[in-house]
């Protein structure tokens, strides 16, 4: 039995899943950069606000918000100015915001 053999039998971490494939390194990289970009405006965005708001997909220069429900959205489309003002502040290029509402579990 040569190592290739006996590896495939065991799992892989993420980490290693990602290293193993470029498509994979790719949408991880994008998922730590989505998450920065939450963590840099998370100062501006109210506290009660936190638990609503999860960090979406990046396209290129755009970003995507998946927030909770509707009330969120609202409140947080307010805010989007100052969202693309820290995120460029903090030399994190982005061109416009996007809003998901995240829609209910059946």
């Amino acid at each position: 039995m040569n190592a290739h053999t006996s590896r495939q039998h065991l799992p892989l971490s993420l980490q290693e899943a990602a290293q193993a494939s470029p498509v994979l390194a790719h949408l991880s990289e994008l998922s730590r950069e989505s998450q920065a970009r939450l963590l840099a405006i998370r100062p501006i965005l109210p506290a009660v606000l936190h638990p609503a708001v999860l960090a979406g997909p990046i396209e290129g220069r755009n970003w995507c918000l998946i927030v909770k429900n509707n009330a969120a959205a609202a409140k947080i489309r307010q805010l989007l100015p100052a969202f693309e003002t820290r995120l460029r502040s903090q030399g994190l290029p982005v061109d416009s915001i996007r809003i998901k509402v995240q829609s209910p579990a059946n």
